[in-house]
């Protein structure tokens, strides 16, 4: 019987744009490739969802391999790309119908050490019972142990939780540790919904 939910963030309960962070910035388009290729698409990008160097040092290492015109960008993109935060349409609905219904609600998210700053703004984290982020898990998805500090952590069993997320290789790893769960598709929260009925979870 499933009596937790459990939610990935980006792409799931926000949406996370990167090429659209970059466009906003009125940069040409060889430069917002380039952005994209160094920040986002960085080694420092993951070190930072595994806590390994925080945004300071992230900054410091981007800007030390790209033209000076764009450093004001990269600490932009770095430090504000989640200005304003930007739900995924119907997820608030969603959530908060499970948490009336009396479901267990938690966040296992790939984040950095910044994610303090951004979570409390998301309006749908008021219904969160527990989160758990990997730069302070010190493991990232699809790393199976994440999943197992995640149970440990709330005291959950993994059979009573369905795990939602964009990627399919974290679902499958969520699976893998016995929890069941799904792929969320292109803002497709009325598909979550009918996955959630045929999982038992008695909501309308």
């Amino acid at each position: 019987m499933i009596h937790n939910i459990v939610f990935d963030m980006g792409k799931v309960l926000i949406h996370f744009d990167p090429e659209r962070y970059v466009r906003r910035l009125g940069v040409t388009p060889q430069e917002e490739k380039l952005l994209l290729d160094q920040v986002f698409r960085s080694v420092e990008w993951v070190q930072m969802d595994r806590g390994v160097i925080d945004e300071a040092e992230a900054v410091r290492r981007f800007c030390g391999r790209l033209p000076a015109h764009l450093h004001e960008c990269v600490r932009k993109l770095v430090f504000e790309w989640d200005e304003p935060v930007s739900p995924v349409e119907g997820m608030y609905e969603l959530v908060e119908e499970l948490k009336n219904a009396g479901c267990g609600i938690y966040l296992l998210s790939n984040a950095s050490v910044r994610h303090p700053s951004y979570w409390p703004k998301i309006p749908v984290s008021r219904f969160f019972d527990g989160l758990v982020v990997s730069s302070e898990a010190g493991f990232m998805k699809p790393r199976e142990e994440i999943y197992r500090v995640l149970c440990r952590r709330f005291g959950l069993q993994a059979e009573e939780c369905f795990f939602i997320d964009d990627l399919p290789a974290n679902v499958e790893a969520a699976r893998y540790v016995g929890m069941s769960g799904m792929v969320f598709h292109d803002g497709d929260v009325d598909e979550v919904r009918e996955e959630l009925r045929k999982a038992g979870v008695r909501i309308g």
